[in-house]
């Protein structure tokens, strides 16, 4: 087996569903010049259900939506997958302003010539790349249309003023969307269809045990116990309509770990990656009673490493 698949037998994946992305690597290879662009996960997604979904989908030539709140990580398993199937990811992060030559290139004046500078989704169908389409439900209709012809079954791009490209057979689309952020919409139904939808499941005790400790395997078990039921406090409270999403920050509380791994003081830790990520003083002042509750402000780093 590829060592990088490891995790995903530790994990019980289907085998057959291993085998497949096996298969795969060894059918594409990758181009030289983009082997920089296969990045190393910061940290392994965890679910099993949810990775067999995606590879099943992805295998089979599909593109996936990844849709869910805050902190489910979506982002995790977009890097997760292009790395799994050992291709360039090329990101975009839609907004508001985003248009369709950010996407497919715009002309520039080089050697006395006019040439297209290519854009991220071109460099992704002529390399064979996995673009994740970060918050594609911010993106203005223009930016978007341009992928229609890409993302079903003509798997192609025609480029305004040069030719038509040929989509790689490598070539998958994964998007991602958040419910309810400031500038969001709902997506078309015509652009959905393309997709296949993975609703993303809210953090357990179990994922985040497993997240915490591959990422900081010395943690203290009282110290991640706390941890763990500190999110878990966090997202009934989001969930219930206590308090907001910004203080439910799964990077914050990793940042923290890191602060707190060096020696810094976990109450201070605490304020930075998840009380301070509040700016209504109200708001604060509930996220401060959960900290208080778990991280007595009496420890020190001694106490979770």
């Amino acid at each position: 087996m590829i060592r990088e698949l490891q995790f995903l037998q530790d994990q019980g994946v289907n085998p057959l569903l291993i085998q497949g992305v096996e298969e795969f690597r060894r059918q594409y290879a990758v181009a030289d010049e983009v082997r920089n662009r296969i990045v190393t996960p910061s940290m392994p997604f965890y679910g099993r259900e949810v990775l067999e979904m995606a590879i099943a989908a992805l295998l089979e030539g599909e593109n996936l939506l990844l849709t869910g709140s805050k902190a489910t990580g979506k982002n995790v398993l977009a890097e997760n997958l292009a790395f799994i199937f050992g291709r360039p990811s090329y990101n975009v992060s839609f907004h508001v302003n985003t248009n369709s030559g950010d996407l497919i290139g715009t002309d520039t004046f080089r050697n006395n010539e006019v040439e297209l500078r290519k854009g991220s989704i071109y460099q992704c169908a002529q390399y064979g790349g996995f673009g994740i389409l970060d918050e594609i439900n911010m993106a203005k209709n223009d930016a978007v249309s341009v992928l229609h012809a890409s993302l079903d079954y003509r798997r192609t791009i025609d480029v305004p003023g040069y030719d038509k490209i040929d989509l790689h057979g490598a070539s998958r689309f994964i998007g991602t969307m958040n419910y309810g952020y400031a500038g969001t919409k709902d997506l078309n139904e015509a652009l959905v269809s393309r997709f296949l939808v993975i609703d993303m499941p809210g953090q357990s005790e179990e994922t985040l045990k497993f997240v915490f400790k591959n990422m900081f395997p010395g943690l203290k078990d009282e110290a991640l116990k706390q941890w763990i039921g500190l999110f878990l406090d966090l997202q009934q409270k989001a969930a219930n309509g206590e308090i907001s999403t910004k203080a439910l920050d799964l990077r914050g509380m990793i940042a923290a770990l890191k602060t707190i791994q060096c020696g810094l003081s976990p109450a201070l830790a605490v304020q930075m990656g998840v009380v301070n990520k509040c700016f209504d003083i109200f708001e604060k002042e509930i996220v401060q009673d959960v900290v208080t509750t778990r991280i007595p402000e009496a420890w020190t780093s001694g106490e979770f490493f």
